[in-house]
């Protein structure tokens, strides 16, 4: 048994439309649940992940399709540095971090089990206990304001500070009970006080914005004429990033005002979206994997158009 299950797994394979002949490029490799659909289709896969500890998954597809199966131990911001000219038929990515890291209590990762405040996805890089326990006030508020969406972040930050005078934070739980008392303990919320500045903190300490970012442009400059591309996110930051990313692309961000001078024309669309706004999961998806309840998938096909240069 996979310990993640891959969320709107069949929605993501519609998506991509494997088959024989074509190569995939998972992004976010995981637990392989998207990839071994892929490679039941009949497609080549490349899998790709930070995180070592998916080794094991990909040992066993490999002895299951061989060659037709490779992972890299990389960022999918890397993808096109790895293929080149290569190129590939579809690329499918699961952003955010997936239920088996928030298992795991040694990754640090949730505020439900005690264990290292780390929240690494690779093994390199500060972990969040670098963070609480050396931003100042302000940008520690701000860390938690934009990337958790937490209105109480001044007050967070605060608790931290004053906390952290006495003795720094190196547990998962440690920070957890500090920030619950910081907002007044959970009086029956049905969240805990500690999620939104647990997202923030892991958000920060693996730049997922900015991987996700870096990811689509890749994905952009890979991806064959008819390519697809499929990305599901799970909190409106990355569904935001994700959706002006495609819009733009798409050319459906507006044609302007007509009582202000016509606008220069930009790049060619180097995407066609498919389908009418994001996809949900089904209540029999969300009832089964309550994780799949905030997923939202997001589908593009490649035009014939080059890739849009960076923003200098």
């Amino acid at each position: 048994m996979s310990p993640h299950l891959s969320v709107l797994l069949d929605e993501v394979v519609e998506a991509v439309a494997p088959g024989p002949g074509k190569l995939i490029v998972d992004g976010t490799f995981g637990a392989g649940g998207y990839s071994r659909a892929f490679l039941k289709r009949g497609a080549d896969v490349i899998g790709f992940d930070r995180d070592p500890t998916v080794k094991p998954h990909a040992e066993r597809l490999a002895a299951d399709f061989g060659d037709r199966f490779r992972l890299v131990e990389r960022r999918f911001s890397e993808m096109d540095d790895e293929l080149g000219e290569q190129g590939c038929d579809g690329v499918a990515l699961d952003i955010g971090v997936s239920s088996m890291q928030l298992d795991q209590a040694e990754r640090g990762f949730s505020f439900q089990k005690d264990g290292p405040l780390d929240m690494r996805m690779g093994a390199d890089g500060p972990t969040a206990a670098d963070l609480v326990n050396t931003l100042d006030h302000g940008p520690l508020a701000k860390l938690l304001r934009d990337y958790g969406e937490e209105r109480e972040s001044g007050r967070i930050a605060t608790a931290i500070l004053r906390r952290r005078a006495v003795e720094p934070f190196s547990r998962t739980l440690d920070l957890a009970a500090v920030i619950e008392k910081a907002l007044g303990g959970r009086r029956g919320a049905p969240v805990h006080p500690a999620t939104r500045s647990f997202q923030a903190l892991r958000i920060a300490v693996n730049d997922e914005l900015g991987e996700l970012e870096a990811g689509l442009a890749a994905a952009e400059r890979i991806l064959r004429p008819g390519g697809r591309l499929a990305v599901v996110t799970f909190h409106s930051l990355e569904d935001r990033l994700v959706k002006r990313f495609l819009a733009e692309r798409a050319g459906k961000t507006g044609s302007g005002s007509r009582h202000l001078p016509p606008q220069a024309q930009g790049p060619a669309p180097t995407f066609e979206l498919i389908g009418k706004g994001a996809v949900e999961a089904s209540p029999e998806e969300t009832a089964v994997n309550p994780r799949s309840r905030s997923a939202r998938l997001r589908t593009a096909r490649r035009t014939e158009a080059p890739a849009w240069r960076a923003a200098a």
